[in-house]
């Protein structure tokens, strides 16, 4: 299996590299040589990990999912918590170790692009931390159905841009983030959320979010002594799932798993084509453009995703499955009832396929499931979905 991409330019088997102007990839070389130059720095390592315990909140549990176990009379289901992270998600870590990695370049003006609005959150609370100047792209459509989260960012001293442009969606928002840093580029550091766009962010989204499976490996072998049947995590662009499944890679018996919306389905109906920035499965229209997609987990609409879940998905090593959004729904409201937590409705797509393949696993089988996130920000959308 290819290891991370840093040595070969960013390409894992046909897929990422960096596609931009010439201006841009001046930008990116920079990025990737701090990013070489301190990811195992010693001194680095130590305040990111200083901020992952006392700002974060880490190591969050593996919990045990017993009551939802016993109810689906299969597979023993374990939760990964990120949703108790500080901000409610996965997309803190990553935003902390970019953020200390922007400091270590001297730039002072951030910018992100966001979808559900946790990265957003993540990123716009990094920068009132750090007391830097936060500039947060998001589509017009999700900061309508992500209000609060919009209120989040505002109230943490970031300027939300909303994205009227094509779908008012998160491509659009990345495509707004870019133009931004190709204009800025001299004071301004792009912190980007998910595991796509030109390289080194792939790699490097992936290096930030492996705190998810360097932890889990670890619990799950102190709670069970042994490893996972499998680990099942929501896709969109893949942050946290490419940081769930990081150290079970080379684990060939563990089945990875990723869960994408049916209503986005791009691993299970997308080709290979350039997306920005990279190379990657894409779902295309008739005319080779970008689908428009449409998810009830605004975090989980996009047409592409990441290289490395490509290149996971064409060798084989990884599954890639689609779930409804009513699906999403219904476990959405089972894991709330059963076990008191509150999904976001990304990890809910998570949760419903677990849901189906405990079913079909043995008492003796163990899944690891992401929660990459808290429903607080869903519940009014909810309310609305289920009061029609």
């Amino acid at each position: 299996m290819q290891s991370a991409s840093i040595e070969n330019k960013g390409y894992f088997g046909e897929f990422g590299g960096s596609f931009v102007p010439e201006e841009l990839q001046l930008v990116m070389d920079q990025i990737e040589g701090n990013f070489l130059k301190y990811k195992d720095d010693p001194e680095f390592i130590e305040e990111f990990k200083y901020y992952l315990r006392e700002y974060v909140g880490r190591e969050n549990p593996l919990t045990f999912a017993g009551r939802l176990t016993n109810e689906l009379g299969g597979a023993k289901i374990y939760l990964k918590r990120e949703d108790l992270n500080h901000t409610g998600s996965h997309k803190i870590n990553n935003a902390i170790g970019q953020i200390l990695l922007a400091k270590r370049m001297g730039l002072k003006r951030i910018i992100a692009e966001t979808g559900a609005g946790q990265h957003g959150v993540a990123t716009a609370t990094a920068c009132a931390m750090f007391g830097m100047e936060c500039v947060i792209y998001m589509g017009k459509l999700d900061t309508e159905r992500q209000a609060l989260n919009v209120f989040r960012m505002e109230l943490l001293g970031a300027k939300v841009v909303p994205v009227e442009k094509g779908q008012g969606r998160l491509k659009d928002a990345v495509d707004e983030a870019l133009n931004d840093l190709v204009q800025n580029y001299k004071t301004t550091f792009y912190l980007l959320g998910s595991a796509v766009g030109p390289h080194p962010y792939p790699t490097m989204v992936k290096h930030f979010q492996a705190i998810i499976s360097e932890e889990s490996k670890r619990q799950i072998l102190d709670k069970e002594g042994r490893l996972p049947t499998a680990v099942v995590a929501c896709a969109g662009g893949g942050s946290n799932a490419i940081g769930a499944f990081a150290h079970y890679i080379e684990e060939k018996d563990v089945r990875l798993i990723g869960a994408e919306p049916a209503e986005a389905p791009t691993l299970s109906e997308g080709v290979p084509a350039v997306i920005h920035g990279f190379k990657c499965i894409t779902l295309l229209d008739e005319n080779g453009e970008p689908k428009p997609t449409y998810s009830i987990a605004a975090g989980l609409d996009y047409p592409g995703v990441g290289p490395e879940h490509s290149f996971l998905k064409t060798s084989g090593r990884a599954e890639y499955v689609t779930v409804t959004g009513q699906e999403a729904l219904e476990a959405f409201k089972l894991l709330s009832k059963v076990e008191g937590i509150i999904p976001a409705l990304e990890s809910s797509h998570a949760i419903a396929h677990a849901v189906k393949l405990a079913k079909e696993l043995s008492t003796e089988d163990v899944i690891v499931v992401n929660l990459s996130g808290r429903g607080d920000k869903d519940v009014e959308q909810v309310f609305h979905m289920l009061s029609k």
